[in-house]
């Protein structure tokens, strides 16, 4: 970790997860001057000394106009930020290895409006940017790479603004209580057909290859697109599905300790993970074994879910 970035996280000391919404009261905003900043004070005390060395009028007049201007700008940028109310939004679950969007609410309940507001989390990545107007809240997304799987907090999020010269620089630090799920990096194995399993009990491997038609029927809500006959429907034909024979009435079990043991358990879960979004896409009826957890055969969008949940949370101190 660099120098500065150790300084800053000993004088601005991590507050760690809070309930939202969180109010920015004036203790909890920074302000110091940018480069330019810097340098448009630079450039005003030249003009001081040199309006009173030569003794011009004008160069004092045009010396405290800008510094007039720069006194308001530290008013406009701290007022641009403080009084805000950020908390948390919607987080959905990703796969270990992609980015986790955390969306921050910024609530702007004053009779004025905030305007390119920055939101970073981290100290990498491009910020994004984000106007509040006056009575009405805004949602920005954060970006954040979930490393691992479980649940997993986007740390501390910096919300700047440099409104309305550019020559100073507002922030404040903020790490909302909204955890977001990730899942297992799934591996993408073939399924283990052998373990496909007929529903009167009887072992069901010879029923590999592609499923046999056997029909056709009238479409329910409740089939997954790629069974519908879209052939048939752009010659004008109302909705029907086409139904199958061989691995359609089968379940399939999907077993952590079938798994060779010479694989470490992140690599077992994400071989799992893979099974689990292959076999919901090719509507089979599957369950899952772990140790202390017995999940019945099913499909669907909340089943697949739940065991992705499952795969994500396994071992994983709550």
């Amino acid at each position: 970790m660099r120098i500065t970035a150790r300084i800053a996280d000993w004088i601005f000391r991590p507050r760690g997860p809070e309930p939202g919404p969180i109010f920015l009261n004036q203790r909890r905003v920074f302000i110091l001057p940018t480069r330019f900043g810097l340098l448009f004070v630079l450039t005003i005390v030249v003009m001081l000394f040199g309006s009173i060395n030569y003794n011009l009028s004008l160069g004092f007049i045009l010396t405290f106009l800008l510094t007039g201007v720069g006194l308001l700008g530290i008013l406009h940028t701290f007022r641009n930020l403080a009084h805000l109310y950020v908390s948390p939004g919607r987080v959905d679950p990703v796969f270990a290895g992609d980015l986790a969007h955390f969306t921050v609410c910024l609530d702007n309940r004053s009779g004025f409006d905030r305007y390119a507001i920055a939101l970073h989390a981290g100290r990498t990545g491009d910020p994004v940017f984000c106007d509040a107007p006056c009575g009405t809240a805004a949602n920005a997304p954060v970006a954040v790479l979930a490393p691992r799987r479980g649940w997993f907090h986007a740390g501390r999020i910096t919300l700047s603004t440099r409104f309305p010269l550019g020559l100073l620089r507002a922030w404040s630090y903020v790490e909302l209580d909204r955890p977001c799920l990730v899942y297992p990096k799934p591996e993408r194995t073939p399924l283990p057909l052998e373990a496909l399993v007929a529903e009167q009990g009887e072992r069901a491997a010879s029923a590999t290859g592609t499923d046999d038609f056997s029909g056709l029927r009238a479409h329910q809500l409740s089939d997954s697109p790629r069974h519908v006959a879209w052939k048939a429907v752009a010659r004008g034909s109302e909705l029907i599905t086409k139904q199958f024979a061989g691995r359609a009435d089968a379940r399939l079990w999907l077993d952590l300790d079938s798994l060779p043991p010479a694989l470490d358990i992140e690599a077992r879960l994400s071989r799992l993970t893979g099974w689990v979004l292959d076999a919901e896409a090719q509507g089979l009826s599957y369950g899952m074994r772990l140790p202390g957890v017995d999940i019945a055969p099913s499909h669907g969008d909340a089943h697949c879910l739940g065991c992705l949940k499952t795969l994500a949370l396994y071992g994983v101190p709550q």
